[in-house]
């Protein structure tokens, strides 16, 4: 198959200023996802759409594609995922086998997740998305709501309440590390789940999202106890 990656990084952040130049085990946060996905080879092409030249010598320097020059428009805090895999397929055609969405935010996914996620996409006919997704630690019956007068509201009334937690069936949410989606599909209908989409469930571990500064502090904290955590750098073969 001819399967395209795409890793969508701009130069802002509210939540953690400039996070995807951030550092963590010495080398930028860009580039943990860059050498993961350098290790899968059935990519097809890598490649980084953004808006920030630092991030393009980054992303350069590991060895990834940078032929994308992504407007100011899709680089805001409201521009979303979506949007910014449209424009990639308009400049890069749309003519793949699949597309691997692969946010830098996600740093500790690992290469059998990716192998992973592609047999499931593989192994579907007609092809149907492929999510990544980790199991919610609150299960329903425990998922409360703030009110406005500070009482709590039950967030799912109708879930059936149960005695033990560990009894209660598993809740999962998508973990941002890998979206896969066949590209002339998603052109028709921008979404990444759907009725059919599939689902890669991977460990809390592998599941930690960069978005404050405890995230950041939490992955350093991980690289100082296991310095081999950290990706080695890669090369995608001439």
């Amino acid at each position: 198959m001819r399967i395209l990656g795409l890793i969508p990084a701009r130069g802002g952040s509210k939540g953690l200023p400039h996070k995807n130049r951030l550092e963590a085990g010495g080398i930028p946060l860009l580039a943990w996802t860059i050498r993961v996905a350098l290790q899968c080879p059935r990519l097809t092409r890598l490649v980084l759409s953004t808006d920030d030249p630092e991030l393009a010598a980054i992303a350069r320097a590991e060895g990834c594609e940078v032929p994308l020059e992504r407007p100011a428009e899709l680089a805001s805090d409201t521009a979303g995922s979506a949007a910014v895999v449209l424009h990639a397929l308009e400049q890069l055609g749309a003519d793949w086998d699949a597309l691997v969405l692969l946010q830098p935010t996600s740093p500790l996914r690992q290469p059998s997740d990716l192998e992973a996620a592609l047999d499931l996409y593989a192994a579907q006919a007609p092809p149907a998305s492929v999510v990544s997704v980790v199991e919610v630690q609150a299960p329903l019956p425990a998922q409360y709501l703030l009110q406005a007068d500070g009482t709590l509201r039950r967030a799912h009334p109708d879930a059936a309440p149960v005695s033990r937690r560990q009894d209660a069936p598993p809740v999962l949410t998508p973990n941002g590390a890998i979206y896969i989606v066949e590209p002339a599909a998603f052109v028709r209908r921008p979404s990444f789940v759907d009725a059919t989409t599939r689902a890669l469930v991977m460990p809390r571990e592998r599941s930690l999202d960069i978005d404050e500064a405890q995230d950041l502090a939490y992955l350093r904290f991980l690289c100082s106890q296991n310095p081999q955590l950290v990706p080695p750098p890669q090369r995608l073969e001439p």
